[in-house]
């Protein structure tokens, strides 16, 4: 078998994920795992043993602008001291153990090695409308199951406000708008604000699967 990614680089991004996994069930609950960057993370497990464009091109529409969003904020509070967006003060607390963080870095090196996967698999353009499915279904899920915010005192690091369906802040709730808006309004916004445009990017700067 002609193999089209390094047998060494689905080892050790396995062996990565056996790590994160319990670490980040333990500490922050299994909900976690619905935020589009961790499924992204497991999504990519599967993708690279079995070599599926369609699963890493998904993940790479789901991903690939907020996380370099995150890149973009977490070097600016490095470098400056200063925060764009907020969503990487966590990084910075010290009340968060240091191991903890560091598995936290896949935020910023994940979109990279996926971009690299779609140069060796290529982009399956049906990865917008399937993807887009996908995240209406997540974020139907974390409003209607997942714990809303604040935290509670007895688990202060528990995931809530799973993909921000409830706001921008966990430690309350928005009230700009009724809930069920608010909702429709994240569906929108990654759908057409996050998922067209890097579909049309990523259709652009690479090829289509061979197969497809």
């Amino acid at each position: 078998m002609n193999r089209r990614i390094p047998i060494w680089l689905k080892v050790a991004y396995s062996a990565f994920v056996t790590v994160v996994v319990p670490c980040y069930w333990v500490t922050y609950s299994p909900w976690n795992f619905l935020y589009f960057c961790d499924i992204a993370l497991l999504v990519t497990a599967v993708a690279i043993w079995i070599e599926s464009p369609l699963l890493i091109s998904m993940q790479a529409i789901a991903i690939t602008l907020p996380q370099i969003l995150w890149v973009v904020d977490f070097l600016c509070r490095l470098i400056a001291g200063i925060s764009i967006t907020g969503v990487t003060s966590y990084m910075l607390d010290s009340s968060i153990p240091l191991f903890l963080r560091a598995l936290s870095l896949f935020h910023g090196w994940l979109p990279f090695v996926q971009l690299w996967l779609l140069s060796r698999l290529g982009y399956d353009p049906r990865a917008l409308g399937m993807q887009s499915v996908v995240a209406i279904v997540v974020l139907l899920v974390s409003y209607l199951f997942a714990p809303a915010p604040p935290p509670s005192a007895r688990h202060p690091n528990w995931a809530v406000n799973i993909n921000y369906v409830y706001g921008l802040d966990d430690k309350h709730p928005q009230t700009l708008m009724a809930p069920r808006l608010w909702l429709l309004l994240m569906m929108a916004i990654n759908v057409i604000a996050i998922y067209l445009p890097t579909h049309f990017v990523l259709r652009r700067f690479f090829k289509a699967p061979s197969s497809h």
